[in-house]
């Protein structure tokens, strides 16, 4: 395939930005329905998130631009609807079993309830919470960190694959139109992707992050970051930032309020580590 100048470095950032976002929802998926529970995500965040979504995508539509940035304002719509499916389903889940006569609770829970020389010392929850807690932070990072060097990885793959298929070929970026109703949506979505994550920093502060996944946050991080390079790399024309300047704003400045929700999670993650279980 044969590039404009800049163009090259545009397509692969681009893709790298694509396999971020592919996979930015599965770790949350996944960790709600391991817990059976979405009480770790602020519902307004992903109303929110939602809104600023719907937004980018009509915007994107509107404005003719990338055909990246059109399948991902689809793709991101269907999978907030999915995590607001979660959290509304578990909810109603748990109230069922709740209501429902003749569940059992262990004996261990029951408030006031004296425990026989039959009762465990610590619950198997609890056994497993202490598990968690001593895995180490440095595994951790480690595991992310591959994670995303695989994603990044892939993405660089899938762009050699798209640059055989289509090698020998030109392709034109098609035609950015300025006008003010693609530009008013892009900058609401910038307001609101901004804004969505205000309630979810503040619900961290009293869950402490639990039920939270950081790598959701920190897939968000890499895809805004290179999806933003892959606007600059391809050109830096005032007519082209114009045309982006609400998708690079909204993009690059939550890049900042991702890395504080990351820095709430370890800053618990180590809190959390240092205090001493409690004796039996």
């Amino acid at each position: 395939m044969i590039y404009e100048d800049g163009g090259t470095a545009s397509s692969i950032l681009g893709w790298m930005s694509i396999a971020c976002w592919i996979v930015v929802y599965s770790p949350q998926i996944i960790e709600n329905y391991q817990l059976k529970s979405g009480e770790g995500l602020s519902v307004f965040f992903v109303l929110i998130w939602l809104a600023g979504d719907l937004a980018n995508l009509f915007g994107a539509l509107l404005a003719n631009l990338l055909p990246t940035i059109i399948i991902l304002g689809a793709y991101y719509t269907i999978c907030d609807i999915v995590l607001l499916v979660q959290i509304y389903y578990y909810r109603w889940l748990k109230k069922s079993q709740e209501l429902a006569p003749g569940t059992l609770i262990p004996e261990v829970d029951v408030p006031g309830h004296i425990p026989s020389e039959e009762t465990p010392l610590i619950s198997e929850h609890g056994t497993n919470e202490t598990k968690k807690a001593e895995q180490s932070l440095a595994t951790q990072c480690l595991i992310y960190g591959s994670a995303l060097v695989f994603v990044l990885g892939t993405g660089v793959a899938a762009w050699a694959i798209d640059e055989y298929l289509h090698r020998g070929q030109s392709r034109e970026q098609p035609v950015e139109i300025i006008e003010w109703r693609s530009q008013l949506l892009g900058w609401i979505s910038a307001v609101l992707y901004l804004g969505a994550r205000i309630p979810q920093i503040f619900k961290n502060f009293h869950t402490k992050c639990e039920g939270l996944s950081p790598a959701m946050f920190l897939f968000a991080i890499a895809g805004n970051a290179t999806y933003v390079l892959s606007i600059l790399a391809l050109s830096l024309e005032p007519k082209h930032i114009m045309a982006n300047a609400g998708w690079i704003a909204g993009s690059g400045l939550t890049v900042f309020l991702d890395v504080f929700v990351m820095l709430q999670f370890f800053y618990y993650k180590v809190t959390e580590r240092s205090v001493p279980p409690e004796s039996p």
